[in-house]
């Protein structure tokens, strides 16, 4: 599978759990996730691949100067729309681009490094997990909703669980 396929899968994943919510569990501030919501996360995952499209256009990706845009974490149909809209313009070449980044909080410094858009879909699809770990907990606070076994599981742990229940079969 390719890695613009997996974001597809994830994305899909993602989409299928908002849609089952209502629009006050998607904006409700939970405790549980230092009183974040479940748009908000949803906001940074997408945000993180429109910086890294923005990027492949500009050939400088930074995720650093995401919009912040409010209206994707009280919106499910902006959000959705805009993963499907991520969805169609994956399938590109490959090419090198610049990773800037200031790594330190007192310090506005820029690094730049290089990398290729590949690696930065790779990062994203990473990072998109992560932060579906963290939805599916604030969706267990908010919902009753059955999500998929692997939502907000890495593919390499998941194949790590099926070696293991192999041997141990």
């Amino acid at each position: 599978m390719t890695i613009q396929k997996s974001v597809l899968a994830i994305f899909q994943q993602l989409e299928d759990s908002l849609v089952k919510l209502t629009d006050d569990q998607y904006c409700k501030k939970i405790d549980t996730l230092s009183g974040a919501t479940i748009g908000q996360h949803v906001r940074h995952v997408v945000e993180m691949f429109v910086c890294l499209q923005d990027g492949y256009t500009t050939g400088i990706v930074n995720y650093e100067k995401r919009k912040r845009d409010i209206t994707i974490e009280t919106s499910k149909e902006i959000a959705t729309n805009l993963m499907q809209h991520i969805n169609t313009s994956l399938f590109t070449y490959n090419k090198e681009l610049i990773l800037e980044a200031g790594f330190g909080e007192n310090s506005f410094e820029l690094n730049q490094l290089p990398t290729n858009y590949f690696r930065e879909i790779a990062y994203n699809l990473e990072h998109a997990i992560h932060h579906m770990a963290i939805i599916k907990i604030g969706i267990n606070e908010v919902a009753d909703i059955k999500l998929p076994d692997g939502y907000g599981i890495a593919s390499s742990t998941i194949k790590y669980r099926k070696q293991v229940e192999l041997v141990l079969s």
